[in-house]
Parts: C-alpha cells; sequence; structure tokens
C-alpha cells in the first residue's frame, strides 16, 4: 500500500512539475534549490557558490553561444582544436543524425555511444556481440526527442542539435577509467574531485587543486575511497589544459581522463548536478563561492 501510495504521489506531482517549470521556471529553481540543499535561494545577492551556479544557469548561459557550443559533446570538440589541444581529444567513429545510420558492421568491438545535447545519455558497450541493437536503438530514439535542457532547465542543452556521437573506448576490459573533474573559476582551476569504480563501487574524493584533501565540497551523500589517491602522472598539465579551456567563462567543470601518462578530455560541464549541491560541510559552499565572480 506505501508502495501505491508513492506512485500514486509521483503521477500526480509529475504533470505539475512540467507544467511549474514551463510557467514559472525561476520559481520552480527555487523550490528545487531549496528541496534538495535546504537553503532558501538568493538569486538578487548570491554568495554561496550553489547560488551562482544558479544565476549562471538562469540568467547567463541559456545566452551565452560559447557555453551552448562547449556544452554540446560535438561542439566542444571544435572549440578544443581552435585552442591547439586536439592531441587531448579522445578518437571517434562518427556523428550520426540517427541511429539507422550507424554502420556497426565498421564499428570495433568496444566503443562508447554519446548524445550530443545531454547528460547521461550514454552506452557503454564492451562487447559488440552482446548489444541488443533492436533495444539500443529504441532508448536513443527516446534520448534524441527529449529536450533535456527543457527538461532539467539547463537551458543551454536545448539549443544543441541532437545527434549520436560514437568514440573509442579508452578504458580496459575490468574497469572503466579513473575521472578527474577540474573546477575552473573565472579561468583558475581552484579545486577537482576524482571519480573511481564507476559501475560497480563507485567513490567520490574531492582535492583542493595543490592535492590537498577538499573533504567538506563532498555533495549529495557520495562517499570517498577508504585509501588515499595518488596524484597522476603530467597532473600540472591536466590543469594547465583545464584553464586554457575554461578561461572564457565564469565557471565551467572540465573532465579529463588520464590513461597511464595519456590524457584525455572529456567534456565540460557548466551547471553540474544543475547546481543543486548539498555540501557535506557548508562552510565550503561559502569558500568556494568567493572564488566565483559573476556579473
Amino acid at each position: 500500500m506505501k508502495n501505491k501510495k508513492k506512485t500514486l504521489t509521483r503521477s500526480i506531482q509529475r504533470p505539475f512539475r512540467f507544467l511549474l517549470r514551463t510557467l514559472s521556471p525561476i520559481f520552480y529553481v527555487k523550490c528545487e534549490y531549496k528541496h534538495i540543499t535546504h537553503h532558501k535561494l538568493n538569486l538578487n545577492n548570491p554568495v554561496r557558490y550553489t547560488e551562482k551556479l544558479q544565476h549562471l544557469r538562469l540568467f547567463e548561459y541559456p545566452k551565452n553561444p560559447e557555453v551552448i557550443k562547449c556544452a554540446s559533446r560535438d561542439g566542444v570538440r571544435e572549440y578544443v582544436k581552435e585552442l591547439g589541444l586536439e592531441q587531448y581529444l579522445i578518437p571517434i567513429y562518427g556523428v550520426f543524425e540517427n541511429f539507422d545510420e550507424i554502420d556497426f558492421n565498421k564499428l570495433p568491438n568496444q566503443f562508447v555511444m554519446k548524445c550530443t545535447h545531454a547528460c547521461a545519455f550514454n552506452k557503454i558497450v564492451l562487447d559488440k556481440s552482446m548489444l541488443d541493437i533492436k533495444k539500443t536503438k529504441k532508448q536513443f530514439n527516446k534520448w534524441l526527442k527529449t529536450n533535456y535542457g527543457k527538461k532539467t532547465l539547463e537551458l543551454h542543452y536545448s539549443k544543441i542539435e541532437p545527434r549520436i556521437i560514437i568514440e573509442k573506448y579508452i578504458g580496459d576490459s575490468s574497469s572503466l577509467p579513473t575521472e578527474y573533474k577540474i573546477h575552473v573559476f573565472n579561468g583558475k582551476a581552484k579545486s577537482l574531485y576524482v571519480v573511481t569504480g564507476r559501475g560497480k563501487d563507485i567513490r567520490y574524493n574531492n582535492y583542493y587543486i595543490d592535492w590537498k584533501e577538499f573533504d567538506g565540497s563532498q555533495f549529495n551523500g557520495w562517499k570517498k575511497t577508504d585509501h588515499p589517491l595518488e596524484k597522476p602522472q603530467k597532473f600540472e598539465k591536466m590543469v594547465e589544459i583545464a584553464e586554457i579551456l575554461g578561461k572564457k567563462f565564469p565557471f565551467v567543470r572540465v573532465d579529463l581522463y588520464n590513461v597511464n601518462g595519456q590524457i584525455y578530455f572529456s567534456e565540460m560541464t557548466f551547471t553540474p548536478a544543475r547546481g543543486t549541491l548539498r555540501l557535506d560541510d557548508d562552510k565550503c559552499d561559502f569558500e568556494m563561492g568567493q572564488w566565483l565572480k559573476i556579473n
């Protein structure tokens, strides 16, 4: 009975949420922010890091053509090339307008499929012979029709053409590569978090950019590893790449991989988790807020 009540409640709330997002996006974001962070959102005089992300999310980034370009998984590749960093791009097998354009016979045994206009609309293929093409087509057709920006009120995504990009898989057969997510504030890298164990036992370790632990910035209940992580090879080069890519923006998270010293660019994220981050130590929200200068 309890589960049925929850299902009924969600079915009532879902159309209401859609209506509220459409008619009053600012009010919706304020409610969402309050519900997740337990803080009242001040958009007139934002002080917290998470408040400033909401300001950028609502008022600045949807109007910035370079943000829109760099939020796109294919557009950002052009941006990386323009800045002379093409050597760090993951090789791709093509960009496709629709699923039927893909010739799976020409693809290797392992690859990664992603939608260009959204976050987390991905499929990692580790064994092509096991891929259910019919099921995968149905999923990607649904994703391609989804207005992700409107759904999440990260409206810079709404102006990206939905397509499918297929990348080379750079992990190994037993694990996905470690991710280094570097936060760049007004062109300066200040902190990062490292994601390990994705797909198995995911952990998030937070650091200042000098690799000192920044545990208070852990967010949304994630846990760190039981052991300290070693700074990767060529970390200073990774920071340099992140700052070059992020220099034009008030804030961006630059995601990189480092596979045995080979650096790969992954993506640029302008409003992580829609900016609705619940930090372990509330003081860190203000500390990071001081790093971010907005108009």
